[in-house]
């Protein structure tokens, strides 16, 4: 990298994060957290422990938000003091590492400020079903699992297979994952939608290219204190035994929980564990939460209900294409956004579709 072009992406990240500044009231931040942390010391503050956990996580959220602004006005002055003092055509590699930690953070600062629905903060339940195609699709479920599953890792996030249904050959039927973390759902939010799949198949033995589709289905894990109605009478549980991982004591009892919704035709199972009631408790947190987000999707028309996302895993409903035959190219069909970095992406490296996504959700 040269003097001029290092001059350059730093400006041009610097004109970034101060206009995004211009958004944030750091003296109100702390102001909220004076008085939240305030609240938090009344006697009565555990009289509802579902308020009190709410407010300890809002108070948590905050103090992390500030500490994120205060560690990019350090890094924002040690940029400053690196363009000004730089005069050598050979950029010193400390000066590199300055420059690539404040487009990070930049970056994270960015999305974050796209995050303020009330829904962001929470975690989230992401579900991967294959579509149409057998052995194929069901691969490409396999491989979108462990792509998020590696984005999890790299965002220090925590996660736990609620569900895994293999398949019969390779790859998987179905998978549901429930993952904590700062602004979870917020993040994955973006990846709800059908994704589509171009390559020479390895389970066709004339070398055929073909077309795989998957949908990611995702919604925020909702608090106790958030009010849904479910009636008994709405619901047909089943048991069965689970499949896959698990030891031989949980394929021999009736353990896995199938919980449907018989109003909105919304199924969840469970198999996590080999106890059959913490089965069905998780599975009934999972569908008052599916349930929740469809509540909240009828409510916004510019957003499809979870039937017609669930009913269309094919030809014009996909958000993102993934080619690897005749050429390397995944491309978000919401943004624009592509590259030919098909190994990267696979490995967890989404944020920047993330990112632009979100972006364009909040300008338009």
């Amino acid at each position: 990298m040269d003097i001029n072009e290092f001059k350059d992406k730093s400006n041009n990240v610097i004109n970034r994060y101060l206009e995004l500044k211009k958004y944030v009231a750091l003296d109100g931040l702390k102001s909220d957290i004076s008085k939240l942390e305030k609240d938090s010391l009344s006697e009565k503050f555990w009289n509802n422990p579902q308020i009190a956990k709410k407010t300890l996580r809002n108070i948590s959220l905050l103090k992390n938000k500030v500490d994120l602004i205060t560690k990019i006005n350090s890094k924002y002055e040690d940029l400053l003091i690196c363009v000004e003092i730089i005069t050598s055509e050979e950029i010193e590699n400390d000066y590199i590492d300055i420059l690539t930690t404040f487009i990070s953070m930049v970056d994270d600062f960015e999305i974050k400020n796209t995050l303020n629905s009330k829904d962001d903060s929470k975690d989230a339940i992401i579900t991967i079903h294959p579509g149409a195609g057998g052995t194929e699709s069901q691969d490409w479920a396999e491989m979108l699992y462990r792509m998020y599953q590696r984005w999890i890792d790299r965002k220090h996030f925590k996660s736990q297979v609620i569900d895994y249904q293999p398949g019969e050959e390779a790859g998987i039927k179905d998978v549901s994952i429930e993952v904590r973390g700062e602004f979870a759902y917020g993040y994955l939010k973006a990846e709800h939608g059908v994704h589509r799949l171009v390559r020479i198949s390895p389970f066709d033995s004339n070398g055929k290219r073909h077309t795989s589709f998957a949908s990611i289905f995702v919604c925020p894990i909702i608090e106790e204190d958030v009010e849904v109605n479910l009636n008994e009478k709405d619901i047909r549980i089943d048991t069965y035994r689970a499949s896959g991982a698990g030891g031989q004591h949980v394929n021999k009892t009736d353990s896995a929980v199938r919980i449907t919704h018989i109003p909105t035709n919304i199924t969840v199972q469970c198999q996590n564990q080999r106890s059959q009631l913490k089965n069905k408790n998780t599975a009934l947190k999972v569908l008052k939460s599916k349930i929740y987000k469809k509540t909240l999707d009828e409510k916004n028309e510019d957003l499809k209900s979870l039937t017609e996302t669930k009913k269309d895993i094919s030809w014009g409903s996909q958000i993102r294409s993934y080619v690897f035959h005749p050429y390397n190219l995944i491309k978000d069909h919401r943004t624009e956004i592509q590259t030919s970095n098909i190994n990267s992406v696979l490995d967890g490296n989404i944020d920047f579709f993330i990112r632009k996504y979100l972006i364009k959700k909040m300008e338009n």
